[in-house]
């Protein structure tokens, strides 16, 4: 470009701190990925709540918004123009102090943990356009497109997302309200509950890559002796995917704002922009919890699931970049919009039933495979560990049933008169007929007669 002929040496007119090192380039691409990825997931976060609505509408065979804008693309700026304009309420009594900051607690955990997601891969600067690499003298460096560059990364996802508990049971305890203290306390025990068995999914994972770095992890999946994480650990990626909706509170774990018993559980006090921040907490948990599970399933972005050299490269430039950026994405709204298939689907689980496929299913079948996994991996059979998680389910299969159970909470109990337990004709009592005694909502009609009267 010829504008840009008088620019070669641009590095001599900067001081000696901005020096085009490696570290420093480094740094400056980590702030400018957070600076642009924190404003894309803002608008997704946006625009989530807008694709939930539409496909919500679908599946119940509705329209959806569509009035305001074309297609009804402006109905989020609409939404959080009515959230700046409702009135801000503090009720008696709440600790107004805790009641304030905890919408912000919530919030930051959700906006901190991307830092770690890597975008794309390594970007060698030496292919920058328009000369660019040459006059900003950055020739020969490369970087990598994540927020920051840790070798511990998977650490900081688990310490980051344990924070988002500190929010949901403030906001119910100052609120000075019974349905909020009781949605605080689920929240906390759901919570605190579901980060063991994804810790445990997360840690198979790692002992199969023997690393926490999660570009080394991509680099596993698709350059590597493996397929994508999703076959090599099938039991494990259903595990962390249950576990991940759990934490956002996310139907069918959405237990802690069940309206049905809870009015809205930990935020029924909270209006106007503070009770947006709860809503765009959840979606932004979503959204990050979408993007670790691309990397550490979904191969990142690899396009091809059986690994091998038929797939992007690990290192390129601007274009190849780009290209990685943009199959990450597509992986996160994918998995964003099975989400929001699944509340759409699934009914809420009763809590008592919530923690019971935590501790009795859910972290005995993540120990098990955690122990088939380090086994698998000590024994140099890291490639074939799709067949332990086969064997997992196997001998979970097996065993469970002889594992201690919490008692049945559902048995049907005979109500006198009913046709589950008539009475006898004559007697005042309750009948030993077949029908009496059996606990199908519908009795088979081979038991004989169908009700004493």
């Amino acid at each position: 470009m010829p504008a840009l002929m008088g620019l070669e040496n641009l590095t001599q007119y900067l001081p000696s701190w901005v020096a085009p090192t490696p570290a420093f380039c480094q740094i400056v691409t980590g702030m400018l990925v957070i600076l642009v990825m924190l404003h894309v997931i803002l608008g997704g976060c946006a625009y989530g709540i807008m694709l939930e609505r539409k496909l919500s509408a679908w599946m119940q065979d509705r329209v959806g918004p569509n009035r305001v804008g074309p297609a009804g693309l402006l109905q989020p700026i609409a939404d959080g123009l009515k959230f700046i304009m409702k009135e801000e309420y503090t009720p008696r009594g709440a600790d107004k102090v805790l009641f304030m900051i905890a919408p912000t607690l919530i919030m930051i955990p959700a906006m901190i943990s991307f830092a770690i997601v890597p975008w794309g891969g390594t970007l060698e600067l030496s292919q920058l356009p328009f000369g660019l690499a040459k006059m900003l003298g950055v020739e020969g460096i490369t970087v990598r497109l994540a927020g920051a560059v840790v070798n511990v990364g998977m650490i900081y996802l688990l310490a980051v997302a344990s924070l988002g508990v500190y929010g949901v049971a403030l906001g119910g305890w100052a609120s000075n309200s019974k349905f909020s203290f009781l949605g605080g306390l689920r929240a906390s025990a759901q919570m605190i509950s579901y980060e063991i068995p994804m810790g445990l999914a997360l840690l198979c994972v790692v002992l199969t890559a023997g690393t926490l770095d999660p570009y080394a992890i991509i680099e596993a999946q698709s350059h590597g002796n493996g397929m994508w994480n999703l076959l090599q650990h099938p039991v494990a990626a259903v595990l962390f995917y249950t576990c991940m909706l759990a934490e956002s509170n996310r139907a069918p774990f959405d237990l802690a704002e069940a309206e049905s018993e809870l009015v809205g559980g930990y935020h029924t006090e909270y209006s106007s922009m503070r009770f947006a921040m709860f809503f765009l907490a959840e979606y932004f948990h979503m959204i990050t919890g979408a993007a670790f599970f691309s990397v550490l399933f979904l191969g990142g972005w690899s396009l091809n699931p059986f690994g091998g050299s038929l797939d992007l490269p690990m290192q390129g430039g601007l274009p190849i970049v780009l290209a990685q950026v943009g199959v990450m994405l597509g992986k996160v709204t994918f998995m964003v919009a099975f989400a929001m298939a699944i509340r759409w689907t699934l009914p809420r689980f009763r809590f008592d039933q919530l923690m019971k496929l935590a501790w009795e299913g859910m972290i005995p079948t993540a120990l098990v495979m955690l122990l088939i996994t380090a086994v698998f991996t000590y024994l140099g059979w890291a490639s074939s560990i799709w067949a332990g998680s086969l064997l997992c389910v196997a001998v979970m299969y097996l065993v469970g049933p002889m594992l201690p159970h919490q008692k049945n909470p559902n048995h049907r109990i005979g109500m006198i008169g009913s046709r589950f337990s008539p009475l006898v004709e004559g007697t005042g009592s309750v009948s030993s007929h077949p029908v009496a005694m059996s606990d199908a909502a519908i009795p088979d009609r081979r038991q004989g007669l169908q009700s004493i009267h």
